[in-house]
């Protein structure tokens, strides 16, 4: 029987930052890094995703699904996936996951997973385990790192943010239906060709009587109209101005809590939340 371990990535700035933590704390350690790859990821993600490698050192495995969400799409009847009914998270994230590691656990070997959850985030809990084979461990609260201190930890590593992160909170599919408002408009400025592809998927959706729209209460088609987007922007500005008026400059550590980001000016009937396996 052996001893396995391994790590998430999503693309995201957190699961990225435990991949180092780990990798500079913990050497001794055989990780096996891995990215559960939809084929719906941003461009960024995998350029994103190369550096790292290449800051680690071994490889990261790609995990994909038998099934791509084109297939699933049609089993589940061309309705979306929505906060509520998350079957792209289950059937192209956590399945390919499963498949992965049960031969390992059938064996009898024990495999411990590594989630980035970060000290300051105590509303989260991880995936729960459900074979006693599995542990699931959380480094950053157990070492007490939150988001500062995940930017000091990219940073100092010389990789800094994903690319998107200038206009985007976090990674997952390009369609991810928990985009804010502000991340569809900006989706359209900066992959036009993602953003048709996810108007095309919700059309489809649409004339098969799916209820649900990728961006709450309105389509992308009234979502892109030239007024509308307008308006997102200038609300999404204001938002930023008071978020940056109601903030209280430290000034050791103003580079790293002055600025705000999207992920700080989230609006609950606007998206947020977020799955753990895809975004972290």
């Amino acid at each position: 029987m052996t001893e396995r371990h391994v790590l998430g990535l999503s693309g995201g700035k957190d699961s990225a930052a435990l991949a180092i933590f780990m990798r500079q704390h913990f050497p001794e350690r055989d990780i096996h890094y891995f990215f559960t790859d939809t084929g719906k990821e941003l461009p960024e993600v995998y350029e994103f995703l190369g550096r790292l490698e290449g800051f680690l050192g071994r490889p990261i495995e790609y995990l994909n699904p038998n099934r791509g969400f084109d297939f699933w799409l049609r089993q589940y009847n061309n309705f979306l996936p929505s906060p509520n009914t998350r079957w792209c998270t289950r059937q192209l994230k956590l399945e390919p996951f499963k498949r992965w590691v049960r031969p390992w656990l059938n064996d009898g070997d024990t495999v411990i997973s590594y989630v980035a959850i970060r000290a300051d985030e105590d509303h989260r809990e991880g995936m729960v385990a459900q074979h006693e084979n599995m542990h699931v461990r959380l480094p950053f609260r157990e070492h007490g790192i939150d988001k500062s201190g995940v930017v000091e930890i990219l940073e100092a590593s010389g990789l800094g943010l994903p690319a998107y992160y200038s206009w985007r909170s976090r990674s997952g599919c390009t369609f991810c239906f928990f985009q804010q408002k502000i991340e569809w408009v900006r989706l359209k400025q900066v992959h036009p060709d993602a953003f048709e592809a996810a108007k095309a998927y919700e059309k489809t959706a649409l004339e098969h009587g799916s209820p649900f729209t990728w961006s709450q209460r309105e389509s992308l088609e009234e979502l892109e109209r030239p007024e509308r987007m307008a308006q997102i922007q200038a609300d999404y500005e204001l938002r930023k101005q008071r978020e940056m008026a109601r903030r209280r400059p430290n000034p050791l550590r103003q580079q790293l809590e002055g600025a705000v980001d999207i992920d700080d000016l989230f609006l609950e009937d606007e998206g947020g939340g977020a799955c753990l396996v895809c975004h972290k």
